[in-house]
């Protein structure tokens, strides 16, 4: 890796780390190059635009996302195992142990929602695969149960994101003791509806 490189790498890591607190939307040219100790026509100089960081911004986040929630629940049997590692993975992920705000996508979002462009659509798309990854999951521990006694996968993703998001807003907002706990039980809650029998915690 060449020195440009590493230091479009070090921009959009402070950058990232920046976005997590204060949001995507948010990030200045001047302030993050007094950050990381450059002028803001030499940082300008590695992306050529304010919209051009905050893309590279955007992927960064996005390839991290898959790297702590996907990469190691995906070498885990499909269905309920890999469905429970996903999940764990996901609260490890909004507790920010690997970035200081927690989950920059959540904020991205509510961001992003009503501003057309590249960078929503950028959003948007990749969500899309996620909620069908979680459909897809959720499609192998029914496999088990009668055609008639299936539920929709959509529904199941739309209610374990809800259960993400509740305990992200309990965690992180209310610091509330509990968050962990009400979280997992109702994904047990989830998954024993999902598959018809009783789950093992």
């Amino acid at each position: 890796m060449g020195k440009g490189e590493r230091t479009r790498e070090r921009i959009v890591e402070t950058a990232l780390e920046r976005a997590s607190v204060e949001g995507l939307m948010a990030l200045s040219i001047g302030d993050l190059a007094a950050t990381v100790g450059m002028s803001k026509s030499g940082l300008f100089g590695h992306f050529g635009s304010k919209e051009a960081l905050q893309a590279a911004v955007l992927d960064e986040m996005l390839s991290r996302f898959r790297a702590v929630v996907w990469d190691t629940a995906s070498t885990e049997p499909a269905g309920e195992p890999r469905l429970r590692a996903l999940f764990d993975n996901w609260l490890l992920w909004v507790d920010g142990y690997h970035l200081a705000g927690g989950c920059p996508i959540t904020m991205a979002a509510v961001e992003l929602d009503d501003q057309p462009g590249p960078l929503r659509d950028t959003l948007a798309k990749r969500q899309k695969r996620w909620m069908q990854a979680l459909e897809d999951e959720f499609w192998v521990v029914q496999l088990a149960r009668r055609e008639e006694q299936r539920e929709d996968p959509a529904l199941f993703a739309f209610e374990l994101s809800g259960i993400v998001l509740s305990y992200c807003a309990a965690r992180r907002l209310l610091r509330d003791p509990r968050a962990g706990s009400l979280a997992r039980t109702a994904f047990d809650r989830l998954l024993e509806r999902a598959s018809g029998a009783p789950v093992a915690a």
